[in-house]
């Protein structure tokens, strides 16, 4: 079935691969450099950061060998980055080798194939005050329009509308209608979504993550001892608050698996609503039937 998808790429467009965490996209994108040559661009908030190869599921440098890869772990874990930043990195990329964007932030592919807002970047002094207040305080200062956007249950995405509604004076939503065009318009590019259902995808994570304990995910951690700042979103990836919890002996393996699968699950149900919403038009596959063929 890997063969047969691959065949039906036209080879002069941008390959975009979304779907949830454990899905098993960045095999599909390996297959696809295999067969048609190109290079991997990461399109993960998380794996951008170079202390966690392990814990955010970053290609292995092994897998780094057998095809070029852009963007991945190439910033320091106190960097700052956004959706703006991402786009600016991965414009250039579009014009050298056939790029296979692969990922499963959804902000990232929306504003490459939609366009992203110019919004003025965020003071330091408002950026360290929003990192005081608790989800609910500001849901509350934002308006209603912004809400029915963004997913709330995600602390990232709730600060970052607070963050521009303190430092501009207009909500989040006033920025998004004033929408440059898209880097990549309709047409420009080919859009696979891993279609990947609960049942299957819910023992993946589970196991994986147990994987990542045992595969050098607590050596990560303990290089981070010194350096973890949970208000820094390299440390707010799923599965490092657990990991941490582990390294400093006040979670056990269990304990710790079982928290960070219901995180990534509950995490992994937002991107599937996302992609429904926004990618409904994009070619969806059966990611059961790529893995386990």
């Amino acid at each position: 079935m890997i063969r047969d998808l691959i065949a039906k790429l036209p080879k002069d467009l941008p390959v975009l691969i979304a779907g949830p965490t454990a899905s098993g996209k960045s095999a599909l994108a390996l297959a696809i450099a295999k067969a048609q040559g190109g290079v991997i661009v990461n399109a993960d908030a998380s794996q951008v950061y170079d202390c966690w190869r392990v814990l955010t599921a970053r290609p292995s440098a092994e897998e780094e060998a057998r095809a070029p890869h852009r963007l991945y772990g190439h910033l320091p874990y106190d960097a700052p980055y956004s959706t703006g930043h991402w786009l600016r990195e991965v414009t250039p990329l579009l014009d050298g080798a056939r790029p296979i964007i692969v990922g499963g932030t959804g902000l990232y592919f929306s504003a490459l194939t939609e366009g992203l807002a110019d919004i003025p970047d965020t003071p330091p002094e408002v950026r360290a005050h929003a990192d005081t207040l608790d989800l609910n305080q500001m849901l509350a200062a934002l308006d209603p329009e912004t809400t029915g956007r963004i997913d709330t249950e995600n602390r990232a995405r709730v600060q970052r509308a607070w963050e521009v509604q303190r430092a501009t004076g207009q909500p989040l939503a006033h920025w998004q209608d004033q929408t440059r065009d898209p880097v990549l318009g309709a047409g420009a590019f080919s859009g696979v979504v891993m279609d990947s259902p609960k049942e299957w995808l819910t023992p993946r994570i589970a196991a994986r993550f147990n994987q990542m304990l045992n595969g050098g995910a607590l050596e990560e951690a303990r290089a981070m001892l010194g350096r973890y700042d949970p208000s820094l979103p390299s440390c707010r990836a799923i599965g490092v608050a657990e990991t941490m919890e582990v390294v400093r002996g006040e979670l056990d393996h269990t304990a710790a698996i079982e928290r960070a699968t219901i995180a990534t699950r509950q995490y992994a149900k937002r991107q599937r609503t996302w992609f429904r919403g926004r990618m409904a038009e994009w070619h969806w596959i059966s990611a059961p039937a790529l893995v386990e063929p």
